[in-house]
């Protein structure tokens, strides 16, 4: 959750601690897999069955061992891979590399064609969290990284199948995030609600503004966007949302039509990539 100067994606930061997060939406093919130019990369790889993706786990810096621990331990990109394995048919190979990044957020380098998602977010999440109030669970900061991980992919899927996007591609991306976790039910309900709270968080941070197509909304409106999608796809659970400081009256009315709008332009734009048996609740 960055500032993005000329790159796409999501990746979580605290702007004021300088860290820049980007995706150039690409998933990255297995021959050009070698993880990060600042670290040796680490043999291990996990295939996900049936999703056609390798994950790449670098060896972490020193003050990256407890994140790479807990995504290893919580195996979140093996979540993000499997869902988007199961979700649309991809006739190539691809990749994610989970790094240490030294502070310079998730990205995608399309000359070296990689993809990185740090360890670094996983303190910079928790450290988030802490500074606001009561410590939050680990499910919460590992909801964060999930939706992250499902941001950055639909850049990839953009691009890898050549996607057409109506309007803002950052918010189309937000918005496929929202799509692959709201199917899971409540638990998902309750991730991006995590993520939500994470925005609403770093928005007390972030100077920037919504500056314009290639540029991701601000935090705060990311924030009330994804807690409109949750209403809008299961207001009878969450009607506590609804209020002054989280998700106005009037925004609240029309998140129905917001969400079944989101969700069926993705829908519509991965027809024919679509998995059989692929069904939304």
């Amino acid at each position: 959750m960055t500032s993005r100067g000329e790159v796409r994606g999501s990746g979580w930061a605290m702007r004021s601690a300088g860290r820049v997060g980007a995706c150039l939406g690409w998933l990255v093919p297995m021959a050009a897999a070698g993880v990060s130019g600042c670290q040796k990369p680490d043999p291990s790889r996990t295939g996900t069955e049936g999703s056609g993706i390798v994950i790449h786990y670098g060896t972490p810096a020193d003050s990256d061992r407890e994140g790479a621990a807990f995504l290893r331990g919580r195996k979140v990109a093996e979540e993000a891979t499997s869902a988007i394995g199961a979700l649309v048919d991809v006739d190539r190979p691809m990749s994610v590399g989970v790094v240490s990044c030294d502070g310079e957020g998730s990205s995608c380098d399309p000359e070296a064609t990689r993809v990185k998602v740090c360890y670094d977010e996983v303190s910079g999440t928790r450290e988030l969290f802490r500074r606001t109030g009561p410590r939050r669970s680990d499910d919460a900061v590992a909801a964060v990284m999930l939706e992250t991980l499902f941001h950055e992919m639909a850049h990839a899927l953009v691009d890898v199948l050549e996607l057409p996007v109506h309007g803002r591609e950052e918010d189309a991306a937000d918005q496929f995030a929202a799509l692959m976790l709201l199917r899971k039910g409540a638990v998902g309900e309750q991730q991006v609600l995590a993520a939500a709270e994470a925005w609403q968080l770093s928005e007390a941070t972030n100077e920037d503004a919504d500056e314009g197509p290639g540029t991701h909304s601000s935090d705060g409106r990311r924030a009330a966007d994804h807690r409109c999608y949750v209403y809008g796809a299961a207001s009878g659970r969450h009607r506590g949302l609804v209020g002054p400081d989280t998700l106005p009256d009037e925004r609240a009315k029309g998140c129905a039509e917001e969400w079944n709008a989101a969700r069926a332009s993705w829908m519509t734009a991965l027809a024919s990539h679509l998995r059989d048996g692929w069904t939304l609740p």
